[in-house]
């Protein structure tokens, strides 16, 4: 058990300052959650809404829960009372339940946008265009209790460490030209990407926040 807490250290010693660790535990059991949290990880992030409330009923409340995967609008309700941030945002139908769903409990929700750089049909995302128009829309400055506060994207699945580059220094480049925007709910801080087969190539391109799962936790176990 105690290679949890030996690879947690590990990374977090390559880590510069800036760049905060988000601890993927997805279909990890809580034992292991606890390893690394005993070892100092205190920011988790979770892909499916129903693991992450169990896991939050069960573990030290002063963890920072983060929702990491495609989020249904239906399921919101359900993460609101206590998420920390909610990577992954792709529209503005799910910022309006979020915001919904926040103020019903009394709470402002950071959340990032995410957007598509990768070469694959598969991911997820806004086009620079469409993040655009959402940001610049009076319908988004409504908002109150939600707060965008960066961009988020994944590379394309592949070896090739230029094309993984290229990817990440697109994100970068378009979080640059937005950085400026500050209003009341947008509060740009935080650019996520890189996962642990190239987090450290996301932060030589800017990453300020790293999702990394395996590197930590070992392989996903999806037969539990």
């Amino acid at each position: 058990m105690e290679i949890i807490k030996q690879n947690l250290l590990n990374i977090q010693s390559q880590l510069p300052k800036n760049v905060t660790l988000v601890a993927v535990s997805k279909t990890k059991p809580v034992a292991d959650l606890m390893e690394a949290y005993n070892a100092g990880q205190r920011v988790f992030g979770e892909n499916y809404v129903q693991e992450l409330v169990e896991k939050q009923q069960e573990l030290p409340k002063d963890i920072q829960w983060h929702f990491i995967g495609h989020l249904q609008s239906r399921k919101v309700k359900l993460i609101a009372p206590f998420v920390n941030l909610i990577h992954g945002v792709d529209s503005l139908k799910l910022l309006h339940e979020i915001n919904k769903e926040a103020l019903k409990n009394n709470r402002i929700i950071d959340c990032l946008l995410q957007i598509y750089i990768a070469d694959e049909e598969t991911k997820f995302g806004l086009d620079e265009k469409e993040l655009n128009d959402i940001l610049s829309s009076e319908e988004f400055k409504n908002l109150k209790n939600i707060r965008i506060i960066g961009l988020m994207g994944m590379a394309t699945f592949t070896d090739n460490q230029d094309q993984i580059k290229k990817e990440f220094q697109n994100l970068k480049a378009i979080f640059d030209k937005i950085s400026k925007l500050t209003t009341d709910n947008c509060q740009l801080n935080t650019i996520s990407m890189g996962m642990s087969g190239d987090y450290q190539l996301a932060i030589e391109c800017g990453s300020t926040m790293v999702r990394i799962g395996s590197s930590i936790f070992g392989n996903r176990n999806y037969n539990n």
